[in-house]
């Protein structure tokens, strides 16, 4: 249990979920053809995952004294793990994360293609050793590089089979993984400003420069409540204009329930949240949104494929 704690396997599982619903709920029903085999598929989420836990091991080995004050009970490294095993731990992840990449960019025959996964590694050995101490670049290099790990099923399952007569049908697709994730993103982006609010008085002590601790805790929730509007007007807009538009009332009602509905209770909750509690728990609604809103690719594949 120790050393799914240091991996935080929860996360990791619901970014493999992630990327299987994408092939397997969406990509396989569409009348296109795919790069990558069933087992190839995979491996490229194993190799994202790998990576993934390589960057939460970097990440615990950094934030001990932060963690120390702000989760004591939760502290793996330098309690039940060491920090050198944890090391070696870090590397094998990665080098096999990496590696894996290595061989499905020469699979598709785009052997540059393996710059990303050491683009990616390197990214959060940044994040955990600098970039996350400084005012908000550490917030937009988490989201972008879960928003990435959307993006990157396109470039491995469909760049590769381009050609001039299916080129508009993938760009429709690509425009579709594009699009979550830019919900992605922005979601995630506004949990981890709420997570800087759950955790301001640990990062303050080990002196780091987060929006909280540079604008306080009152503004800083404001913002995020804002924020919080951002992809509630996505959101609205989407349904309207595409699930509303093409009848599809399954997604429109799903939208609605496990979305729309979910940001409202959260702006509510955001405009009278003051303790590290509050924060806490609205950081995992902004969680299962993420979850939910992932999962409603599945939701409108079927609704299409039933309409149709």
């Amino acid at each position: 249990m120790k050393y799914l704690k240091l991996i935080r396997y929860q996360n990791l599982i619901m970014l493999a979920l992630m990327q299987l619903l994408f092939r397997y709920g969406f990509l396989n029903f569409q009348s296109i053809p795919l790069a990558l085999s069933d087992l190839q598929y995979f491996l490229l989420v194993a190799s994202t995952v790998l990576i993934a836990a390589g960057g939460y091991v970097i990440n615990n080995i950094m934030d001990q004294a932060t963690d120390n004050d702000n989760k004591p009970n939760q502290v793996v490294v330098g309690k039940s793990i060491s920090e050198t095993q944890s090391y070696n731990i870090y590397l094998a992840l990665n080098i096999l994360g990496v590696g894996i990449g290595f061989y499905l960019s020469n699979v598709i025959e785009r052997p540059g293609f393996a710059a990303i996964f050491i683009v990616i590694s390197a990214t959060l050995y940044l994040y955990a050793t600098s970039l996350k101490q400084m005012l908000l670049i550490g917030n937009f290099v988490v989201a972008i590089l879960l928003a990435f790990s959307v993006i990157i099923i396109g470039i491995f399952d469909l760049l590769p089979v381009i050609n001039p007569g299916n080129q508009q049908a993938l760009a429709d697709i690509f425009s579709i993984l594009f699009d979550y994730a830019v919900f992605a993103f922005i979601i995630n982006f506004i949990r981890e400003i709420v997570k800087d609010l759950e955790d301001v008085n640990g990062d303050y002590n080990q002196g780091m420069n987060t929006l909280p601790i540079s604008l306080g805790i009152n503004r800083t929730a404001k913002l995020v409540l804002i924020l919080s509007l951002i992809p509630l007007v996505m959101v609205i807009f989407y349904v309207k204009n595409y699930f509303f538009a093409y009848n599809l009332y399954i997604a429109s009602l799903y939208a609605l329930i496990s979305i729309v509905a979910p940001l409202i209770y959260f702006a509510i909750k955001m405009a009278d949240a003051k303790k590290s509690q509050d924060f806490h728990h609205l950081s995992t609604v902004l969680k299962l949104i993420i979850l939910f809103g992932l999962f409603s690719i599945v939701i409108v594949t079927y609704n299409v494929l039933h309409h149709a």
